[in-house]
């Protein structure tokens, strides 16, 4: 938190897990190491210098087969913004796209961590942290 923005709440907006049958419970234990994490990051502009930032995760499979779970959270986060960076559309997307998620990730990822052990498979682990200012570097520098 810096005096460019302020976060003022963060919550879970939507979560879900879709598991069809004991079949695909099944088959997902057996190959939930081919499934991938997406991330997805929206904005919208609020009243009163506000933002809404809505994290997406979803841990899905890619491959073409007919038996498949589907895990999804929404993370939105509400913080106010200064005047000056509301003039400045570069500062305002590192804000959205990096500091933001970046601060709200840890508990992020334990909630969603949280779904998918709850849905069945309690052992499993991110072990790559999302490095969101790499990732902005990457895309913007």
């Amino acid at each position: 938190m810096t005096e460019k923005f302020k976060i003022l709440a963060s919550y879970i907006k939507d979560m879900s897990s879709e598991t069809p049958n004991v079949e695909t419970f099944v088959f997902v234990q057996e190959n939930i190491n081919k499934y991938q994490l997406n991330i997805d990051i929206t904005s919208k502009a609020l009243k009163n210098k506000m933002i809404e930032v809505n994290t997406t995760l979803k841990f899905e499979d890619k491959e073409p087969n007919e038996k498949k779970s589907y895990y999804e959270i929404v993370y939105s986060t509400i913080a106010s913004v200064s005047d000056e960076v509301k003039e400045d559309k570069n500062e305002m997307q590192k804000i959205i796209l990096c500091d933001i998620p970046t601060i709200i990730y840890p508990n992020l990822e334990k909630a969603f961590l949280n779904l998918i052990h709850d849905s069945g498979h309690p052992g499993l682990t991110f072990d790559k942290k999302v490095d969101f200012k790499k990732l902005y570097s990457e895309k913007f520098n």
